[in-house]
């Protein structure tokens, strides 16, 4: 089948790319994305849905020739894709594409890592099919991408864009690994299509069930894969067909041209947002602007009373209603509440300023952090609105009282192309993710192999170490 579709230009792509076409910005990025999302996956192990996703996948059965991070034995592809997707994902750590709000490595990067182990591949094999992966699944999301609204049509039709495209790059990452032709990429896509899923009910009213969402993806990505190779085939007009894609999950005709404009000139690994605080991005630029408060000298005592400027957007995630986001009684909420970043970031946390363990339920509750929190409004700006979403800005406002007001304004995100996390700022993340979990000499190798993650012979060799932990 040769016909023209957007299935086979991305197919094209993929196999006209060797390891040699990328370029240097593109294969530093993939090491210190592959670093970033084992170092979350391990952090993650510690919590009762990773204990279950690991049982399920136990129970599966296969011909086990994959790892799983904290799983001493091996288990099949597809079932080792799934436990270091949920684990990568379940921390909302993770990192973040903007505009789309995609989270692209959770999904990409296991399902990469499986298909490395099943075919044999080496570390340039690994890298070339992250970078392609992780291409088509950000240029997916920007497919469903409405600049006018500044949202994600995935998102307001009440789908999680992140583990829908995340299966399709996924599927495509294992493809190129398992050494695919064209033809058995669109296959891969069009079957990896009908497996995509994922719905986002509980962002609303609670479950577990969003941390499966990119082990689930992972899996389908390599199942899809498999399945080509073994014959299966799929729609060649698999994402602009009039039953296709965009239709079943857009509702209406992607913007094309997201998919085939600068592919193969531009990548989007290089400018995937790294998250440097374990908390909903959209409270990031708080955080920072009250640690620019913090580095002043102003101290909680000063303030009569703060003011958090943010897109609108953002209110309803991190603002509304306020009497919860100044009261959350989980560590999880507390992810996810704008006055709460304003306490961390005032406070000051650790890391590069702020890590899981300031996010505990105790600390969530505790009566200093409440009382901050209390004189923290929530407002839209008109300033951060004309530069949402490509940034995720804030604008805090602090009267004090001695009278005067103090403003301090974010409006880049950290971790992003504008303002980015190096490899050994994104190193003292993962150390600080694994304390406790891997010994510093274990840590110390792990983050050298993922800088020289292109030469590595045999990937696998990344699972020595994080298949059992807490020795």
């Amino acid at each position: 089948m040769t016909e023209s579709t957007l299935a086979r230009t991305l197919a094209e792509f993929a196999v006209e790319h060797s390891f040699d076409d990328l370029p240097a910005d593109v294969v530093d990025s993939i090491g210190l994305r592959v670093l970033d999302t084992l170092g979350i996956a391990i952090a993650a192990t510690e919590l009762d849905t990773s204990a279950m996703a690991t049982a399920w996948a136990r129970e599966q059965g296969g011909r086990a020739v994959a790892s799983a991070v904290g799983v001493e034995e091996n288990l099949p592809p597809t079932l080792a894709a799934f436990v270091n997707g949920v684990l990568a994902h379940s921390l909302d750590f993770d990192d973040t594409h903007l505009p789309s709000v995609l989270h692209p490595s959770a999904s990409v990067v296991p399902a990469a890592l499986a298909a490395a182990q099943q075919h044999g591949a080496s570390g340039r094999d690994l890298v070339r099919g992250i970078a392609i992966g992780l291409e088509v699944c950000v240029r997916l999301g920007m497919a469903g991408f409405d600049p006018e609204t500044k949202n994600s049509v995935f998102f307001e039709n009440g789908q999680h864009a992140t583990s829908i495209c995340g299966a399709m790059g996924g599927a495509a990452a294992a493809a190129v690994i398992g050494g695919a032709s064209a033809d058995g990429i669109v296959d891969t896509l069009g079957i990896a299509a009908s497996m995509a899923a994922g719905i986002i009910e509980a962002n609303r009213t609670g479950g577990t069930v969003k941390r499966m969402h990119c082990g689930w993806a992972a899996h389908s990505g390599v199942s899809a894969a498999g399945l080509a190779r073994h014959g299966i085939t799929g729609p060649p007009t698999v994402l602009e067909g009039r039953f296709g894609f965009f239709q079943a999950w857009l509702h209406q005709s992607g913007r094309a041209a997201e998919i085939t404009d600068g592919l193969g000139s531009t990548w989007a690994a290089p400018g995937l947002f790294v998250k440097p605080y374990p908390a909903n991005h959209f409270t990031h630029a708080a955080l920072d602007a009250a640690a620019a408060l913090r580095s002043r000298g102003i101290t909680p005592a000063d303030v009569e009373k703060y003011v958090l400027g943010v897109p609108a957007a953002n209110l309803r995630t991190i603002g509304e209603p306020i009497e919860v986001k100044r009261t959350p009684q989980t560590g999880y909420m507390a992810q996810f509440s704008g006055p709460y970043a304003v306490a961390v970031g005032i406070l000051g946390g650790g890391g590069l300023g702020a890590v899981l363990d300031d996010y505990t339920d105790e600390k969530a509750t505790s009566t200093e952090r409440r009382d901050i929190m209390a004189r923290v409004d929530v407002v839209p700006d008109a300033q951060c609105d004309a530069i949402f979403p490509h940034q995720f800005p804030a604008v805090l406002t602090v009267h004090l009282t001695d009278g005067t007001t103090v403003v301090e304004e974010v409006l880049t995100t950290r971790g992003g192309p504008e303002r980015p996390l190096s490899f050994e700022d994104v190193r003292a993340k993962f150390t600080a993710n694994v304390g406790g979990l891997l010994s510093v000499q274990a840590a110390d190798a792990f983050a050298a192999q993922c800088a020289g993650l292109a030469d590595l012979e045999d990937p696998g060799m990344l699972f020595d170490s994080i298949r059992t932990l807490g020795n």
